[in-house]
């Protein structure tokens, strides 16, 4: 258990805090075609595969949750699906590099039988390959977890974020662990993860959403914060903090962005209009980062912000 040494502030205090300071960049939309009348969102930063930008997305009908993750790629401002490129039945996809291998997964949902909208159960799913077309799974989570994002720290050594439930504690939390190699990616070894207490105050939730090497040693972990307010409205934020994988010492989280950043758009339903569900972030080597993000469960955007992974690299 890595316990830290700042008290875990609200949802609410967080929004405040980010307001009194709050960047004035402006979000765009990104445009997707050859999906009919399917919604694209949670997406992930582009990654190159075959010397192409590739974006991976969600993509579902507005009254369902049966979704598919398709590959996209842009063709005149527009991204379309990229041809050739396998379909997983996957919400939420992710990915990284690992010895020079691409690990891509997303979140694996089972339905009820008799109830095709309630869904019993899910896990996060993992398959690797050296490129898109290679992808073949080689990994799932247990039950009920999302958010286990894996990081590259060094020979033999890699990093994973998981998000196991405590239930009477908060919705959720981050745990961390190491593992010597893909290989050993297995139910077990996210079991035994140390958890970041610490993080979340009670009633609230939030994960990881991508992990990443910084030059000092310490890991950008970029994830989304949330809590559901009386009237059972969710409002998810993306945040960031920083840690590292030798001391387990942790920082506070921090936001990076709110809704209303970004134009105005649909939701998937009322409760989820004020959702920024974090896809991907590209550090751009001049200070800034582009956030790749869904909105409100119905778009996905992006927006230019100041990198917030630079105050890690100077800790």
């Amino acid at each position: 258990m890595i316990v830290a040494a700042h008290r875990a502030k609200s949802c609410v205090e967080l929004v405040q805090a980010f307001r009194r300071n709050k960047p004035n960049g402006r979000g765009e939309k990104l445009r997707f075609a050859g999906v009919g009348e399917r919604d694209v969102y949670n997406i992930t930063a582009p990654f190159l595969d075959e010397g192409e930008w590739v974006i991976a997305g969600r993509v579902e009908h507005r009254n369902d949750e049966r979704s598919q993750v398709m590959f996209f790629v842009e063709r005149d401002g527009v991204w379309v699906p990229r041809e050739g490129a396998p379909v997983f039945s996957l919400q939420d996809p992710f990915y990284t590099f690992i010895g020079g291998e691409l690990v891509f997964g997303g979140v694996e949902v089972e339905f009820d039988p008799d109830d095709p909208y309630y869904i019993t159960t899910w896990r996060t799913v993992f398959y690797r390959g050296r490129r898109v077309t290679d992808l073949r799974r080689f990994a799932a989570g247990p039950p009920a977890m999302k958010d286990i994002r894996l990081v590259e720290i060094g020979k033999n050594r890699i990093g994973m974020f998981t998000r196991p439930m405590i239930v009477g504690r908060t919705r959720a939390v981050i745990g961390y662990t190491e593992i010597a190699s893909l290989d050993a990616l297995t139910v077990e070894a996210i079991e035994r993860a140390d958890l970041l207490i610490g993080q979340f105050a009670p009633d609230e939730w939030g994960g990881g959403n991508e992990a990443m090497l910084l030059r000092n040693g310490w890991i950008g972990v970029l994830g989304h914060i949330a809590y559901m307010d009386e009237a059972n409205y969710r409002h998810y934020y993306p945040m960031t903090f920083g840690f590292h994988p030798d001391t387990k010492r942790h920082t506070p989280i921090k936001l990076i962005a709110t809704r209303d950043m970004f134009p105005p758009g649909p939701a998937k339903r009322p409760d989820l209009a004020d959702v920024l569900f974090s896809g991907g972030l590209r550090r751009n080597g001049d200070g800034t980062a582009t956030l790749y993000t869904g909105v409100s469960d119905a778009e996905a955007h992006r927006i230019v912000i100041e990198d917030p992974f630079l105050e890690y690299e100077a800790l």
